[in-house]
């Protein structure tokens, strides 16, 4: 250890002045607590964000191809779609809005997504979010509901429902169905266990007026779904510009942007935590330089260059703010395995028991490189004014 870490170490750690000590303590804990809860709460903005694209990704297709008038022949399509390296399987489906007729006689609009049970599968995981019934069951007029719709009509497994398809009765009124409930399922998602029902793909076909070998659109499943926008590129290279490519990233779009800027702007807000604890350093430091004149003096008369004195105290800060990132990253992911083992939240809601936390290696390393920077920038003031220092002056009263 050179003299200039020596000396640094002493000014921190010396028993002689317990004010300074104080001093020391709080700007280490200032520094430890602003780390801790950027870190806890990055890793439960990032973990709820994770979540929130799992339950998509579950839910929707990776890549939707459709057609203004519909795809027909989609077996054909589908059989191409599928060669295509990178691709899982894929799926037809139908979607549109119909109305709900509830025992009052009050319509509600909901969106119904006809499928095959057997591919479907193999596309997205609808078949994991199912509470009640099983996915074989989905077959005539059996059709899924979420959660959140069932309990608001009081509708279970086995209650008859009637939806209405928008103009295509006689005088454009629509036709009425009834259809039994054979399961329902529950995604997390409001939107979903809400507004969306599950017909077989024949059922659909039949509510919206479609031929037998025509569907609305094609859903895909890919080995990578963050690599959708280069697969769309793909898919269009193989089925022509013909038909609308959507990827589940373009769907979301807009979601995703929100997600990220609220993050990245709470990081923003507790990073001032940091700041504010940085000038507990400089006041720390200030202080030091005060009650160490005499030892400034002594070390410049002795030959000792500006730019050392400068980097002693340079360095004090950066053991200060070194130690508190330190201890304010093992309490924040210390913190973060508490709430992700322990912490309990509503699981209906959340569509988790636990709080989910993911503590991503490059957001602990902008956390960490940015505490660095802060106890930096506050020791480059004092230990300036240290190493400006005139030994007559410094040595005057002695």
């Amino acid at each position: 250890m050179n003299y200039e870490n020596w000396i640094s170490y002493r000014y921190l750690t010396a028993s002689k002045g317990r004010f300074l000590s104080f001093l020391n303590l709080i700007s280490v804990a200032g520094v430890a607590i602003g780390v801790m809860a950027l870190i806890v709460v990055t890793g439960v903005m990032t973990g709820f964000g994770n979540n929130l694209r799992e339950k998509i990704i579950g839910t929707t297709p990776h890549v939707m191809i459709e057609k203004e008038t519909g795809i027909s022949n989609f077996d054909q399509l589908r059989q191409r779609v599928n060669a295509i390296e990178g691709i899982v399987d894929s799926s037809a489906y139908i979607q549109g809005n119909v109305f709900l007729e509830s025992a009052d006689g009050q319509a509600t609009g909901v969106f119904m997504r006809g499928i095959f049970p057997e591919t479907e599968a193999r596309v997205t995981e609808v078949d994991r979010y199912l509470i009640k019934g099983k996915l074989k069951d989905l077959t005539g007029d059996g059709v899924f509901i979420g959660s959140k719709l069932a309990r608001y009509f009081g509708y279970h497994p086995g209650s008859i429902i009637t939806v209405i398809s928008p103009g295509s009765g006689v005088s454009g009124q629509g036709w009425r169905y009834q259809l039994k409930v054979a399961g329902i399922f529950r995604t997390g998602m409001e939107d979903y266990d809400m507004n969306l029902v599950i017909v077989h793909l024949s059922q659909a076909q039949a509510i919206f007026g479609l031929k037998e070998n025509i569907a609305t659109g094609l859903g895909v499943k890919l080995k990578d779904p963050y690599k959708a926008g280069k697969m769309r590129d793909s898919i269009y290279g193989v089925i022509g510009r013909g038909f609308l490519v959507k990827t589940w990233i373009d769907i979301n779009r807009d979601l995703f942007e929100a997600l990220f800027l609220e993050k990245w702007g709470l990081f923003i807000i507790l990073s001032l935590m940091v700041l504010v604890a940085s000038f507990n350093i400089i006041s720390t430091l200030i202080v030091t330089v005060t009650s160490k004149i005499h030892d400034i003096g002594i070390l410049q008369s002795i030959g000792v260059p500006k730019r050392a004195i400068r980097r002693i105290f340079v360095k004090q800060g950066l053991f200060i703010g070194t130690l508190g990132t330190f201890w304010g990253l093992a309490s924040g992911v210390g913190l973060s395995y508490i709430l992700k083992t322990y912490i309990k939240v509503p699981q209906e809601i959340y569509s988790t028991d636990h709080v989910p936390v993911d503590l991503q290696p490059v957001d602990i390393s902008i956390i960490v490189g940015s505490a660095l920077v802060i106890s930096y920038l506050a020791t480059i003031y004092p230990a300036a004014k240290a190493a400006n220092l005139q030994p007559v002056e410094a040595l005057r009263y002695e």
